[in-house]
């Protein structure tokens, strides 16, 4: 009998193999196993929340309800229109013959702006200059339905308008209107607009400053915000955190052309005295007394004997105005109206401007250097 002899390289070939199929089949039965596997993401999402962010996410979910309750009475707004422009050189050699005659042709315009709900009968607030030289006027909810607008009445002044759509009973959400005169800086503020087209847009930022004057000749004192406002976020709501609104959102101061941050609303206590006298009579009757005033500089005080550089300087009468028959004359300082200090013109054409037409109020004016108290009684300004 003999002895067969074992060949040693065998088992080595055999002991390789079982290495290699280790190797591929140990990713495929530990793949399910996630305390093994170090490639397996971790999915869990119930940690517990530090304290500070419980209140970021407190603060995540206001924002949020603000949003819901408030963006149904948030419209957008259309318009168009059609104006008269002067003719170009090259037009009048070149261009249509009835133009020529005119001297001029019609040029198309569009705009787009944004409003808030007034109440359930279809009334819309939003700025004057949104509907200016506008004569038609689309109306966009939420939901998508478009419904065109009556204009009611608007004031330039304080850059106000009215407008109205007729939409089924139960459609329109009315806007929440707050009160003004409680806000204050480093409230939160909220905007909700189509700026740019980009309808139901949401931002958020603080109250800046308020009773912002000084910005135009209209008198009024403007909430400022950092929340981001552009073209086309005009008309639509400020807000605080409670989705009241607290004012209408109007312009920006902007070196771009595009948000920096310093964006101004009218308080929503003088839009809604506007818009209360617009659903009435169509237009606002404003006081006027009928005279150009200036601010004080560094010569007048020098030459009136000033303490310093507050109040009004008259530099222009109208001819039969209040203040020509109240004996106003060129130079004279106004530092008093009705009772109330003047700092600078602005606040004077404020006050005159909410004065009450055809009652008589005190006046204190510095003339050659002796303040003179008399009266001026305001009448309603002309068109």
């Amino acid at each position: 009998m003999t002895e067969k002899k074992t060949n040693p390289l065998r088992y080595l070939a055999v002991a390789f193999s079982f290495l290699l199929l280790g190797t591929f089949l140990s990713p495929i039965l530990t793949c399910g196993n996630s305390s093994e596997n170090p490639l397996q993401l971790k999915a869990d999402g119930g940690e517990k929340l530090s304290p500070a962010q419980t209140q970021a996410v407190a603060l995540e979910d206001a924002f949020q309800e603000v949003f819901d309750k408030v963006s149904p009475s948030v419209v957008s707004i259309a318009t168009e229109g059609t104006v008269n422009v002067p003719l170009h050189p090259f037009e009048y050699f070149f261009g249509n013959p009835q133009n020529q005659r005119k001297g001029s042709r019609q040029q198309k315009l569009s705009g787009l702006g944004s409003g808030i709900v007034l109440n359930e009968d279809g009334y819309i607030m939003t700025n004057h200059h949104v509907v200016q030289n506008m004569d038609k006027f689309t109306v966009k909810l939420k939901n998508k339905s478009e419904y065109e607008a009556k204009l009611i009445g608007s004031d330039p002044t304080a850059d106000i308008a009215l407008l109205k759509i007729s939409a089924p009973k139960g459609t329109l959400v009315p806007s929440l209107i707050g009160d003004s005169s409680k806000v204050r800086v480093g409230n939160w503020a909220i905007a909700i607009g189509a700026p740019l087209g980009l309808e139901q847009s949401f931002t958020v930022g603080v109250v800046s400053a308020i009773q912002r004057g000084g910005l135009d000749r209209s008198g009024l004192a403007y909430i400022q915000t950092d929340a981001a406002i552009n073209q086309g976020n005009s008309g639509g709501p400020l807000l605080n955190i409670r989705g009241e609104v607290i004012g209408i959102n109007r312009m920006i101061v902007s070196q771009s052309g595009g948000s920096d941050g310093i964006g101004f609303a009218i308080p929503i206590n003088e839009a809604r005295r506007v818009v209360e006298e617009l659903k009435v009579n169509g237009v606002v009757a404003r006081a006027w007394i009928g005279a150009g005033v200036d601010y004080i500089t560094d010569r007048d005080i020098a030459q009136f004997g000033l303490k310093n550089n507050q109040g009004a300087v008259v530099h222009q009468i109208y001819k039969g105005s209040p203040a020509n028959k109240a004996g106003l004359q060129l130079m004279d300082v106004i530092i008093e109206f009705d009772g109330k200090p003047i700092r600078t013109p602005d606040e004077l054409v404020g006050l005159i401007v909410n004065s009450k037409i055809g009652k008589r109020v005190e006046l204190k004016i510095i003339r050659n250097k002796n303040e003179i108290l008399t009266s001026i009684t305001p009448e309603k300004k002309p068109n």
